[in-house]
């Protein structure tokens, strides 16, 4: 008879056995890389643009998936539940961590039920008003916040959304009674900016970009603690009178918890060697974003912090699905 240690550490020994040999083997078919919104956005754009990449580099397809549905639930609750294998992964940005934040059916945990394997690269937003509003940089727009509650309109692209909460965090940390209109998607939002409907949006940086050089809309500040490298000259929110704010949308690779580690660094190595070729790093430039490629230790580091940040905007702005 098997003595009971001997038994335990043979199992042991075979798990990191099949675990080395599966990553030695790996990838030996497909990569699927799942998308929890539809075609066309910043996170399928993203993820089809690096999947190529990645499968240039691994020898391998990546086959881009859609599966939206519940501002990203579904699809990252499929991914969670996968196989850690490596096979299956996701391709999110900062509704990853806040949707649990927002919604009780969330059936997933951002931290606990994934494993990190790197952050792509940073998506700012442009604080913007309309012509049409009496300031001309963040201290003047907060002081006519404060001068007049309830007066100053920002637009959202859907409750939750990067902008929506961008002006969340704004409010709180100026405490001022700014306003937030939900808007469904960001075309109508910056259609709604545009007439001078709304006052205000934290818009995304590509889509502000021609909107600022053609006068349409006054921007005050990019929403990120670096300045933008396509808008050097334009300070941020920040350096322009609230120092500490910062508010981007992101874009990263996750795999189920408990994929094998060595996938995770292969995919890892892979990752940071793509992003930082002056491709990418052109490539985001010209999208109004920053490349990354960073360590699984500082996505991982970086995840924790979002949900943490997040989730105390949502509590004390009291910002609800509308």
């Amino acid at each position: 008879m098997t003595h009971p240690k001997f038994g335990m550490l043979l199992a042991a020994s075979l798990a990191c056995i099949c675990a080395t040999a599966t990553a030695q083997t790996y990838p030996a078919g497909p990569v699927r890389f799942l998308v929890p919104f539809p075609a066309g956005g910043g996170i399928d754009t993203m993820g089809r643009i690096f999947g190529q990449k990645l499968s240039e580099a691994i020898g391998k397809p990546v086959v881009v998936e859609n599966r939206a549905g519940a501002n990203g639930m579904i699809g990252s609750r499929f991914v969670a539940r996968a196989p850690k294998d490596g096979y299956t992964l996701l391709v999110n940005g900062v509704n990853f961590v806040t949707t649990p934040s927002m919604f009780k059916n969330a059936e997933y945990d951002p931290v606990k039920d994934f494993e990190p394997v790197s952050l792509l690269a940073l998506a700012p937003n442009i604080l913007v008003t309309h012509p049409s509003l009496p300031v001309k940089n963040v201290r003047e727009l907060i002081a006519l916040a404060k001068a007049k509650p309830g007066d100053v309109l920002f637009a959202g692209s859907d409750s939750g959304s990067t902008p929506h909460l961008a002006g969340e965090l704004f409010k709180t940390l100026t405490k001022t009674n700014m306003v937030h209109v939900p808007y469904r998607g960001t075309g109508p939002a910056i259609t709604a900016i545009l007439s001078g409907e709304v006052s205000t949006m934290f818009m995304p940086a590509l889509t502000a970009l021609p909107l600022i050089q053609s006068d349409r809309v006054r921007a005050l500040g990019v929403t990120s603690l670096e300045r933008l490298p396509a808008l050097p000259d334009m300070p941020t929110v920040s350096e322009s009178g609230l120092k500490g704010y910062q508010s981007s949308q992101w874009y990263g690779i996750l795999a189920p918890a408990g994929t094998p580690p060595d996938i995770l660094n292969l995919l890892n190595g892979h990752a940071v060697k793509i992003m930082q070729t002056s491709d990418m790093k052109e490539r985001m430039k010209n999208s109004g974003s920053v490349a990354i490629g960073s360590t699984r230790e500082y996505f991982g580091k970086f995840l924790q912090s979002e949900f943490t940040k997040w989730a105390k905007v949502i509590k004390d702005s009291g910002a609800k699905v509308d």
